[in-house]
């Protein structure tokens, strides 16, 4: 099995175990990890400040990011340096496999060579590096049923075609039977899908039919529950570890292709699909669901069960129902669970929408967990970042994520931009105004990011100087601005106005009556001779 790194939601699903009184083995099998794993997280939850008889609340993503990070170990090819010794030793140790030598022989021989080891991983190298498996089989034995209230098992099972109106067509529908262990009071529910979603909805009506929850849940080795299937350490999707946190229940799934670790299940699949299924028309989804409901309550539920040789729903009423958890009192959303990666433009995208994230992480992969409300991004354990929950196509940034000066123009911000050209001087801040002084003013933030362009280019006086000189005439061009800084004119003095230089003699004016006009000799005898007049 290859080394991977915990993820959060099971860091505090074994603190959550372990302040519950559970010793570091329990703790170890609830959270498919190894025990040394759980001394290690705990030993340095303590030593970040967990009180194991104080409540949960202590759980933060602070302190969850504190543990991670003291534990988090530095394999950066993921194996152990016993693993690399394992490596050097692998033509003698698949030799030995060949001989059908034990693991535990194996490692005695390797001792003798120096190359000492833990059993575990001795053991897994075996599996993985040379197909070893272990020989023989037990015997299966009749398990007791425990404390009533405590186990139940479930498990999906294929029943047969329904018809789907949202597709148009017959789909294969499948059942997720609840059992429990001890009084064999049972509840269905028949979905389309296999997937997480499925599974909690499933889990939220069996809630309601038993009126409580289970303190331990029996499941198969489902993709939607089952990250990685193990069995000694399954690994649970994070999806699933953090609704069993939010029921207060345990998962024990069963082994792969072991249908004797759930058989008070197993043996319920013929008969639902036999006694309820089978033979009967159902119009959709939701008829089938509901007559499921009615035939678990007054069928399955009253008949003499073949075992126990009571009806399962008195035996649940009499002995578990007081025993089980608080039935949910608020429906579960189920959160998104995905890892991302940050790109250039620094956000993610969670759901079809877009979240900023801090510009040391661009390029890198985080984890973000999206539910109703907010969308959380980690990195190697460390809440990084949180958003409110945005619908698709929508997009949420924090200014703090971008560069200081690209912040106005990405968020258009035009009092951001404004204040920087103030920074340069009162003139340049009232030219930046005029500038955006727009029925869409950020169709003009260019012209203001070359106003600051020049600022930075000439300097602060000149561009202030040059501003105030074309203010006073009503010049709003940043070409303008350009030019006179280019130019270095922005220190020559203004023209006059042009009525103070008519109110100036002109230097050659002339005698208006210089531009008279005489008519011409014909004009004079056309209109009856006369002396010339003048116009």
């Amino acid at each position: 099995m290859a080394y991977r790194e915990v993820a959060v939601i099971e860091v505090r699903e074994m603190l959550r175990a372990w302040m519950a009184g559970k010793g570091l083995r329990r703790v170890a099998e609830q959270a498919g990890v190894d025990r040394k794993t759980v001394r290690r997280y705990t030993d340095a939850a303590v030593a970040a400040g967990l009180d194991r008889d104080g409540g949960e609340d202590q759980l933060t993503d602070e302190l969850i990011g504190q543990v991670v990070a003291g534990v988090r170990p530095d394999r950066p090819a993921g194996r152990g340096s016993a693993w690399e010794s394992l490596e050097t030793e692998r033509e003698q140790i698949v030799e030995w496999v060949g001989k059908d030598l034990t693991v535990v022989k194996i490692g005695e021989l390797l001792a003798r060579q120096g190359v000492v080891v833990p059993h575990r991983t001795l053991h897994r190298f075996c599996v993985e590096r040379t197909g070893y498996r272990d020989r023989g089989a037990g015997d299966t034995v009749r398990v007791a049923d425990g404390t009533p209230g405590v186990e139940c098992q479930i498990d999906f099972a294929k029943m047969g075609l329904l018809y789907d109106p949202s597709a148009g067509r017959r789909r294969v529908v499948h059942a997720l039977i609840f059992t429990a262990v001890f009084s064999r009071h049972m509840f269905v529910w028949l979905t389309f899908a296999q997937t997480l979603e499925a599974v909690v909805a499933g889990c939220e009506a069996a809630w309601r039919h038993f009126d409580g929850v289970f303190r331990v849940l029996i499941p198969d080795n489902a993709s939607a529950m089952v990250a990685k299937a193990d069995a000694v350490n399954p690994q649970f999707t994070v999806g699933w570890l953090e609704y069993a946190q939010a029921r207060g229940f345990v998962t024990d799934a069963a082994r792969v292709r072991s249908p004797q670790d759930k058989p008070r299940v197993e043996r319920t699949v013929q008969y639902v699909r036999g006694n309820f299924f089978a033979g009967e028309t159902f119009v959709d989804l939701a008829d089938a669901q509901a007559r499921a409901e009615t035939w678990c309550r007054d069928k399955a539920g009253l008949r003499i069960h073949g075992t126990i040789h009571a009806r399962p729903a008195e035996v649940f009423a009499e002995h578990e129902a007081t025993a089980l958890l608080p039935a949910p009192e608020t429906p579960y959303e189920v959160p998104i669970y995905v890892e991302v990666k940050v790109h250039r433009d620094y956000h993610v995208q969670v759901g079809k929408a877009l979240y900023s994230a801090p510009k040391a992480y661009i390029g890198q992969q985080v984890q973000a967990r999206a539910d109703a409300e907010l969308v959380k991004l980690f990195h190697r354990g460390q809440l990084i970042k949180t958003h409110p929950r945005q619908r698709p196509g929508g997009r949420c940034t924090d200014p703090e994520d971008l560069p200081a000066e690209k912040t106005a123009y990405a968020l258009r911000d035009l009092q951001r931009l404004t204040r920087a050209a103030a920074a340069h001087g009162e003139n340049v801040g009232i030219y930046a105004e005029r500038l955006l002084d727009d029925k869409l003013p950020w169709t003009r933030m260019r012209q203001v990011y070359r106003l600051l362009g020049l600022a930075k280019r000439y300097g602060s006086g000149p561009a202030d100087t040059a501003c105030g000189k074309a203010l006073d005439i009503d010049v709003i061009s940043v070409t303008k601005i350009a030019s006179m800084l280019e130019h270095a004119t922005e220190n020559t003095p203004t023209p006059a106005p042009a009525a103070a230089r008519a109110a100036t003699p002109a230097r050659f004016a002339r005698d208006p009556r210089e531009f008279r006009r005489v008519k011409p000799y014909w004009m004079k005898v056309i209109d009856g001779g006369g002396e010339a007049t003048t116009r």
